[in-house]
């Protein structure tokens, strides 16, 4: 058995992390399947197979509130513990993401790819290297009782690039955050972030919510369904099909709430996006920081 385990490691590595190695292209998504089930059969089947792996189903939601766009979105108790041990947020590449996309008759299932979020969330802070290796390889073998296509799509990004991501030169990086709010404790600020999403009901939703007291870390996924800012207005010119990089997401460490910066955050979901498209989103960045203030204060 012993054996065996390190001949299924090796061609892991070789065939499913090539990608690893210095200077090679990390895919965003893989598409893994095209099915001709019902988006909630097909729900049903992702959550189950993540389970099987001991992965934790921690929110589901409609992106745009539409009928036709699910993304699902888990953890595992391991890499909660790697990435909430990272202190520059790395709390928030604990939340990983599938997304069904009807197409017609078809429900097209994408995943994002584990190890790009590492990379790019957690960058040279990378703690365990093996053990996200790991975890990726349990993600992919539970979606493969889903589909066995595993087609990478959407871009990719050299990982000497991907550790220190800007979209051009200038804008933000991940180390380059929006700050929301700082409140006078961490409880205050979990309790006022809570209580502002539950008002706002309507204009957005929150998908899913970790918690480390011990940390006083907080990461809460949010859909913005606001017709004028949110969803409806950017998704449908960016492309729906990266719909796995959503929900949004703040983070409360301490009694500081901050956010990814959008021209960071939503360049690095959609690498392929280009210029042009991006300048048709201009204003984007700055209404989702503005929506996001409005939940803490």
């Amino acid at each position: 058995m012993l054996k065996s385990s390190i001949i299924i490691k090796v061609v892991f590595v070789f065939l499913f992390i090539p990608f690893l190695l210095s200077g090679q292209e990390i895919p965003a998504y893989f598409r893994v399947a095209s099915l001709t089930e019902s988006m909630d059969a097909v729900a049903e089947k992702v959550k189950s197979s993540l389970e099987s792996k001991g992965f934790k189903i921690i929110g589901e939601y409609n992106p745009e509130n539409k009928d036709e766009l699910k993304v699902i979105v888990y953890t595992r108790d391991d890499l909660k513990k790697i990435c909430f041990g990272v202190k520059d947020r790395g709390a928030l590449a604990a939340a990983l993401k599938i997304g069904l996309v009807k197409a017609e008759s078809q429900i097209v299932v994408s995943m994002l790819n584990p190890v790009y979020l590492f990379y790019g969330y957690l960058r040279e802070n990378i703690p365990d290297y093996t053990d996200l290796l790991d975890i990726s390889e349990e993600a992919r073998k539970a979606m493969q009782s889903v589909g066995a296509d595993f087609e990478p799509f959407a871009g990719s990004v050299k990982e000497k690039k991907l550790v220190k991501y800007q979209y051009m030169i200038g804008m933000p990086g991940f180390d380059k955050p929006v700050e929301l709010k700082m409140f006078s404790s961490f409880n205050e600020g979990l309790e006022i972030i809570r209580t502002r999403i539950e008002e706002k009901a309507g204009s957005c939703i929150k998908v899913y919510e970790m918690v480390d007291a011990d940390k006083q870390i907080a990461v809460i996924g949010i859909g913005l369904y606001d017709a004028e800012i949110g969803e409806p207005k950017f998704l449908p010119i960016i492309g729906e099909a990266n719909i796995a990089a959503m929900p949004y997401e703040l983070i409360l460490q301490g009694n500081n709430a901050s956010m990814l910066h959008g021209r960071f955050r939503i360049a690095m979901h959609w690498p392929d996006l280009t210029m042009g498209t991006f300048t048709k989103i201009m204003k984007t960045p700055g209404e989702i920081e503005d929506f996001m203030k409005t939940l803490t204060e």
